[in-house]
């Protein structure tokens, strides 16, 4: 099975939690409000309506003009469990890539952040600053801060001073995006944390950069990466059980 596949839109992550959300309620039931369901799962209202349109075109929920949106009444048959169900090659490639984007983000970037440690100079502080302050101000921005957290794990890779290490961290520059992208959607979703918990996690790593601790900033880069590829296996996200 090819591996090239596009990242998942935050949409279909949000859209996979209201699924097995609406498999254990009632027909009838009446789902919470756009605006509620965008600061329950921390994106912007236009998410949560492409979400909601794409259940609806599966045939599981009823939504009336300014009356609200209701589980519908489906038949076994027509209930698909999982979005993995209905999009297979899309979610077991999509996860099957990720898993392996992760697997050399961890080799590669928890030396960087161990190098960074030793040879960052004020000005790389300066910068990885800048991008946290990007972070915090703008967590209700989702390209913003999605563009943000990118560009701070880049600017780790600089903050080593070794040219090789930029040039491969350049070289994985759209599948970082990618995985990136992925990454904030299963902490969003998955683990149902917010922008803000993921913002300290940066935070940590930066901190014990500025503090030259090249040990504790390989760990934490390495905790990062970790918690992801956990939620991955903890939601059973492209298993072949």
């Amino acid at each position: 099975m090819t591996t090239n596949q596009r990242p998942l839109k935050n949409y279909e992550w949000v859209m996979k939690d209201l699924q097995e959300e609406i498999a254990t309620g009632t027909p009838g039931d009446r789902l919470a409000s756009v605006v509620d369901l965008a600061s329950r799962f921390g994106v912007g209202r236009s998410t949560i309506r492409e979400a909601l349109s794409a259940l609806k075109a599966m045939g599981l929920l009823d939504i009336k003009q300014g009356g609200g949106t209701f589980i519908k009444a489906v038949t076994p048959d027509s209930q698909p469990t999982h979005p993995g169900h209905a999009y297979p090659e899309l979610w077991e490639g999509r996860v099957s890539s990720l898993r392996q984007i992760l697997e050399v983000r961890r080799v590669l970037e928890t030396g960087c952040a161990f190098v960074a440690a030793t040879n960052r100079t004020e000005d790389d502080l300066a910068a990885l600053q800048e991008i946290l302050r990007t972070m915090e101000l703008y967590t209700d921005d989702e390209a913003r801060t999605e563009e943000a957290d990118v560009r701070f794990h880049q600017q780790i890779a600089i903050a080593t001073h070794n040219p090789m290490l930029c040039d491969l961290m350049a070289s994985l520059s759209a599948k970082l995006h990618d995985s990136i992208r992925d990454m904030r959607a299963l902490w969003f979703y998955a683990e149902k944390s917010s922008a803000e918990r993921l913002y300290r996690e940066h935070v940590h790593i930066y901190d014990v950069i500025a503090e030259g601790n090249g040990n504790e900033a390989s760990a934490r880069m390495e905790s990062h990466i970790t918690k992801v590829e956990q939620v991955l296996h903890d939601q059973g996200v492209g298993s072949s059980s």
